[in-house]
């Protein structure tokens, strides 16, 4: 008896022991893949390889901070980064940058598969020469590899594209639910948490998402969770997801400034409660459809002239003007001229002693060469832009005093700020937006004892707008126009408000997208 006993306990360890080790150390195989960018068809600018901050492997992982070596997430699985690539917004992506960026993704996954999850971290509104739709054409060619037990979660800015094909290749869905993205980062963290809950509790893919295109086309400027209509439609969104039966619910604007059949606001809504799914689903697109009037600027916004004005009038300091026609966190493509001709031209800024301003910022690798070679105390005199986009003005003139020269981050290079009479003109050798205050201290500027600041942007960022005392949007020219309704559209799916603004009521019911692998890819 005590041989049996013996020979059972010897038997169990070797069959049952291996097994709840092998348990214990079994965590999901996760991989993670992207391409983001924000491109304007309506710039004659064009984004190459290079100007991606492409990221392969291992270093994926400096990039996301909830997944950094000591967070909770990292130990929840086995991460298998691929490529990861970001670019400053900019011009449509060349065929050659997006076949060699999105073959060396595919490459990579081949290699490390099988996965049981996939995190696709895109913005959704990239461009891309001869191809319509890059971000649902690149999730198809990664299916191709991953195959569709893989389940895979997307996270987007709200100014992405959702087509019927991206909605039906992915299995959870996601974007910001601010307008400016103060919630970039939870967003990413969101899709992953949304990934590993339904890995985890063995879910798997939600039975049901609910897509509805809504036939309003506006710019980020007028649709701002900062103030209404935006902060009520945007506020609703995270209950409306932490429903019972819902896994998520999200509203997407649309990127205004490409002509394309995708552009155009989508309200998507994942989950295991069919009728719960589709209720929410209509019940966020019949709001963002019913506050369609109301949405406006969300600052006052004026023409170039009466921009500065207001400007020289206001006894407000620092006063900021958004130059918002060629801003290139909106896909413009940074060195459009003519703002900075006008504001040189002006008689109140010939004298050293007018009124203090600073101008960023101007691309101007030759100019900043001139610089380097004077050095700091030395005058320099050429040109600024209109190299890329010189339809509204030529190169503008430059001649005035060197006051820094510094190291650039990744996209400037190198900047430079020269006094033109009293205004500051911040160049740079490649085109960067400015953010953030440290971006003019470093140059020796100090936008907060300067009467006026103009930026190349739309709506501030958070430190802009908690720096400014006064603020207007001026009406510029460039590749991200605010006068959407002006626009040469050719593409996009009319009718479409505002453009057509007597339209008739859409048909705004869910459409029931399936789950992903159980019907032909469209």
């Amino acid at each position: 008896m005590k041989q049996l006993s013996l020979l059972f306990i010897a038997a169990y360890c070797m069959v049952c022991l291996p097994a709840c080790q092998n348990k214990k150390k079994s965590l999901p195989r996760i991989a993670i893949a992207g391409l983001a960018i924000e491109s304007s068809t309506f710039s004659p600018a064009l984004t190459d390889e290079a100007a991606f901050h492409t990221m392969y492997g291992k270093d994926v992982f400096a990039f996301y901070p909830f997944l950094s070596t000591d967070s909770p997430l990292l130990k929840r699985a086995d991460w298998i980064p691929a490529v990861v690539g970001y670019a400053l917004p900019g011009g449509a992506v060349t065929r050659a940058a997006y076949e060699s960026l999105v073959g060396k993704m595919v490459d990579s996954l081949k290699r490390n598969g099988p996965y049981d999850g996939l995190y696709f971290d895109i913005h959704g509104a990239m461009s891309v020469v001869g191809l319509d739709d890059p971000e649902g054409d690149m999730l198809k060619r990664i299916r191709k590899v991953v195959g569709y037990n893989t389940i895979i979660s997307t996270s987007m800015d709200l100014h992405g594209n959702v087509t019927e094909s991206l909605a039906e290749n992915t299995d959870l869905i996601t974007c910001h639910r601010m307008a400016p993205h103060e919630d970039g980062m939870q967003t990413k963290q969101r899709a992953v948490e949304n990934l590993l809950q339904r890995i985890e509790s063995g879910k798997g893919k939600p039975a049901y998402k609910a897509w509805i295109p809504i036939p309003v086309l506006l710019p980020g400027e007028k649709t701002s969770t900062r103030i209404e209509p935006g902060k009520s439609i945007y506020a609703a969104v995270a209950p409306a997801s932490k429903q019972p039966g819902i896994t998520d619910a999200d509203i997407w604007i649309g990127y205004a400034w490409a002509d394309e059949p995708r552009n155009h606001a989508v309200v998507m809504v994942c989950g295991d409660d069919k009728e719960k799914v589709i209720q929410t689903a209509e019940q966020l697109a019949h709001r963002f459809w019913d506050a369609r009037m109301a949405f406006a600027f969300v600052a006052p916004t004026l023409s170039w002239k009466q921009s500065l004005d207001s400007a020289l009038a206001s006894k407000k300091h620092p006063f900021f003007i958004s130059d918002m026609g060629d801003n290139p966190t909106a896909g413009g493509a940074g060195d459009v001229s003519w703002t900075l001709s006008q504001l040189l031209s002006y008689p109140a800024f010939k004298d050293s002693n007018g009124p203090s301003v600073i101008y960023a910022s101007l691309p101007a690798p030759e100019l900043i060469q001139q610089a380097i070679k004077v050095g700091v105390g030395k005058e320099v005199d050429g040109y600024a832009g209109a190299k890329v986009d010189a339809r509204f003005a030529p190169p503008a003139h430059i001649k005035g005093i060197v006051e820094s020269i510094v190291k650039g981050d990744k996209d400037a290079v190198v900047e430079v700020s020269v006094k033109v009479g009293s205004i500051h003109v911040i160049l740079t050798e490649k085109r960067k937006p400015y953010h953030n205050e440290i971006d003019f201290t470093r140059l020796g500027l100090h936008p907060r004892k300067t009467d006026i600041v103009v930026v190349k942007i739309g709506y501030l960022q958070p430190e802009l707008y908690a720096m400014q005392a006064a603020w207007v949007m001026a009406l510029t020219p460039g590749g991200v126009d605010q006068d959407i309704e002006h626009l040469p559209y050719k593409r996009i799916q009319r009718p479409m408000f505002p453009l057509d603004k007597t339209m008739k009521e859409p048909d705004l019911t869910a459409r029931l997208i399936p789950v992903s692998g159980s019907a032909p890819s469209k």
